[in-house]
């Protein structure tokens, strides 16, 4: 094994590692002349492939009313023509993967760059849908919390190189907030207190929860502001349309004192255990006043935007009654539109479409259609993102009867990785949906995960289909996107990937991370118990997992060369083993309660040791580690108390979150959590278990859990930062894995 305190340290090659981004000359200027209005597309490509970018010719063109791209090489100079700068940026990196030069995933990068552009036939890519959308509220929680402006400038490449122009842009909004409640009368520190800390900021901003996780240190508010202005500039330089943040309604308790006749609500408990947040009712004439305010001061920060989110509603049930459902809903949809109307007049209101398959009872047709009634069609977008867990939502609104929407996924949710996705299911469904003459106004497709950094070879194919006219050819499309990422493929190579899609990539949603109300994506994730024995099973294909991934690794050649290779690896690996584990942890708990100790003791040292070496395996992939997270955490303070601060936060969402069924929500497969959080847990239960089956009493339940829950707290407290650990010799160490555990 090999401590190490930084992922720096991992063994992957300087042309592969995304840490090692800023190497290919980051901050240089282009030398050749370059025209002002794709000089953001020259540099974004340099950034990632160095400086034969500036081999390439980019033209804008505004000779047609759809977005296309158009690549064709000329004297092997690739041409790239489009209409907009982000179709520019696609088509280069669609050109890079076809001719298997480059491949860019959060993970790291393979770049095979070509003494001389070789031919390309002339190629003409069009894009049924205006906008192409991307990042779930949640995900500047999940992932970005922690994000300096480095690692957001290697995101916002990606999101261009990808085709994605309309991203959600959530930084810096407790700046105006601030601003907002002192103007009002509020003082600084009860402000502060008000706001959540920063690993929880994003169901503060949807008025879900106030202050947990606070108070918000000044500095932070303070740095998210300039990073706000520095995101917002580069997505504008190229094009983008991001989606910043609007007024919706919750407001801190104390501006009752300032505005005694104001009409104000405390509304049901988000999530048992945690309080009650208060909504200023739309309809009172207040709520126009601050929403207005709120933008004037947002425009004035970071200049005005054409999209607003505000989503007065999320996962709370607005306080209407039975007999003034529909009027009220009507109103409070005319006045979260309104302020946005009035200070940004062109702009468009964006809502989350999540609300209405999430609690499809309380929103029926009729409220759906009641709440958008006195919005303009043209004047807001509904974003339906849940279509892999809540499908056909926009059919039963009557495609949100006129107004525009978007279509999408969440994939991903609290950032817990477990590996999955369903390409024959994206695929199927997208060419249902072009063909589909019943959208409306569908005006964008995309993914909104509520984590990133995590299976992205899903990501690459749901972002290369909008620019398809029939879908993906599964064979073609598999070929061309292993022969980038490797920088090889053959026979072998595919074949494993055949066998790995029907395995692991045919789940179109992670079901069992809810099973019995906890939230972990695995059992051995979820706080122990002995329930576990009534659980229903995976949906993974397990049959075939380690014939896949042996595959795989026959092809490895070194782990320098072949990073990448061994990553997906080690995807199907942890995912393989993980379920495995929990499979043990059942037969335990059945063994212990028939009183065979013997047999039971010889299971969880299996459970120990697997669990202790898939943990260093883990460990090789870059930011799968909780090393990561919590320096990253540790890094962004100004001062050492800030700094353990931050860590704590961070600590607590990734295990007991908040509230009575939010623990595990956000669960990692991680090395360090697998070890040092997972597997003492377990073994908490299983001495609790077998001491009570040895004096012939029954568990209880209630008080073993509450021992690990007083453990869990004492584990966030933990001021330290646990080492990286990676597996030195991380092929042989997965061989071993599955020949302990395969069928």
């Amino acid at each position: 094994m090999k401590p190490t305190k930084t992922l720096f340290a991992l063994r992957f090659s300087a042309n592969i590692i995304l840490l090692s981004y800023f190497l290919f000359s980051c901050s240089k200027s282009v030398e050749k002349e370059i025209p002002d209005e794709v000089k953001p597309v020259y540099q974004t490509l340099e950034r990632v492939i160095g400086k034969r970018a500036t081999e390439f010719e980019f033209v804008l063109t505004n000779n047609s009313n759809e977005e296309f791209v158009e690549i064709e090489v000329v004297n092997n100079k690739p041409i790239i023509r489009a209409t907009t700068p982000v179709a520019l940026s696609y088509g280069a990196y669609h050109y890079l993967k076809n001719i298997h030069a480059l491949q860019f995933s959060w993970e790291g990068k393979c770049i095979t760059l070509p003494e001389s552009w070789p031919d390309f036939q002339k190629t003409k890519l069009t894009v049924p849908f205006l906008y192409r959308q991307y990042l779930n509220v949640c995900a500047f929680g999940y992932t970005t919390p922690w994000w300096n402006w480095q690692r957001w400038e290697q995101e916002i490449d990606w999101m261009v190189l990808h085709g994605i122009n309309m991203p959600t842009a959530m930084e810096g909004q407790e700046a105006i907030y601030l601003k907002l409640w002192q103007e009002i009368g509020l003082e600084k520190d009860t402000i502060l207190n008000y706001f959540a800390g920063p690993a929880f900021l994003p169901w503060h901003r949807m008025g879900n929860i106030n202050s947990y996780g606070g108070p918000l240190p000044i500095n932070f508010i303070e740095q998210k502001s300039e990073l706000q202005k520095k995101i917002l500039q580069r997505m504008r330089e190229l094009g983008m349309k991001p989606v910043a943040p609007a007024f919706s309604g919750y407001v801190p308790e104390g501006i009752k004192k300032e505005f005694p006749d104001a009409k104000i609500t405390q509304l049901k408990s988000w999530n048992e255990g945690m309080a009650g947040t208060f909504l200023l009712d739309p309809t009172d004439p207040l709520f126009n006043k601050i929403g207005k305010r709120f933008i004037e001061l947002y425009n004035e920060m970071y200049g005005q935007a054409d999209f607003y989110l505000a989503d007065s509603f999320n996962e709370m049930k607005p306080p209407v009654t039975p007999d003034n459902k529909q009027e009220l809903l009507a109103k409070y949809g005319e006045a979260v539109y309104k302020p946005i109307a009035t200070a940004a007049p062109g702009a468009t209101w964006v809502m989350q479409g999540w609300l209405f398959g999430h609690d499809r009872e309380f929103w029926d047709n009729p409220s759906v259609k009641a709440f958008l009634s006195k919005v303009p069609n043209d004047s807001i977008i509904i974003q339906d993102f849940g279509n892999d867990r809540y499908p056909d939502v926009w059919k039963d609104a009557e495609a949100y009867v006129g107004k525009q929407w978007t279509y999408g996924y969440v994939h991903n949710y609290g950032g817990s990785n477990p590996v999955y996705g369903d390409f024959d299911f994206y695929n199927e469904e997208f060419k249902k949906l072009v063909d589909n003459p019943e959208t409306g106004s569908l005006v964008g497709y995309g993914v909104l995960p509520e984590g990133l950094n995590n299976n992205s070879i899903v990501y690459e194919y749901l972002y290369d289909l909008p620019w398809t006219n029939n879908g993906i050819n599964w064979n073609e499309w598999i070929d061309n996107y292993t022969q980038a990422r490797y920088g090889k493929s053959n026979d072998q190579i595919l074949e494993a990937w055949d066998i790995l899609k029907d395995g692991l990539f045919s789940t179109r949603y992670w079901s069992p991370r809810w099973w019995k109300g906890d939230a972990g994506a695995y059992l051995f994730f979820k706080r122990p118990t002995t329930d576990v024995v009534t659980f229903e099973g995976h949906p993974s294909d397990l049959t075939n997992i380690p014939k896949g991934t042996k595959l795989l690794l026959e092809n490895v050649e070194s782990p320098q060369k072949d990073s990448l290779l061994i990553y997906d690896a080690i995807d199907a690996t942890r995912h393989y083993v993980s379920i495995k584990i929990d499979s043990l942890l059942t037969e335990t708990v059945k063994t212990y309660q028939n009183k065979d100790f013997t047999k039971g003791d010889s299971i969880l040292k299996d459970i120990e040791s697997i669990a202790s070496k898939l943990d260093l395996v883990i460990g090789y992939q870059p930011f799968n580690n909780v090393n990561y997270w919590l320096q990253s955490a540790y890094d962004l303070g100004k001062t050492e108390e800030e700094s353990w601060f931050y860590v704590q936060n961070a600590r607590t969402q990734i295990t007991v979150w908040g509230g009575t069924t939010l623990k595990d929500y956000a669960s990692k497969s991680w090395q360090g959590m697998y070890k040092d959080f997972y597997l003492p847990r377990w073994q908490m239960l299983f001495t609790e278990l077998k001491e009570s089956v040895s004096k012939s009493k029954e568990l209880d339940i209630a008080a073993t859990q509450a021992k690990i829950k007083a453990w869990e707290q004492e584990w966030c407290k933990q001021k330290e930062i646990p080492l990286h650990m990676s597996s030195d010799d991380p092929v042989t160490d997965m061989l071993e894995l599955f020949e302990r555990l395969e069928e």
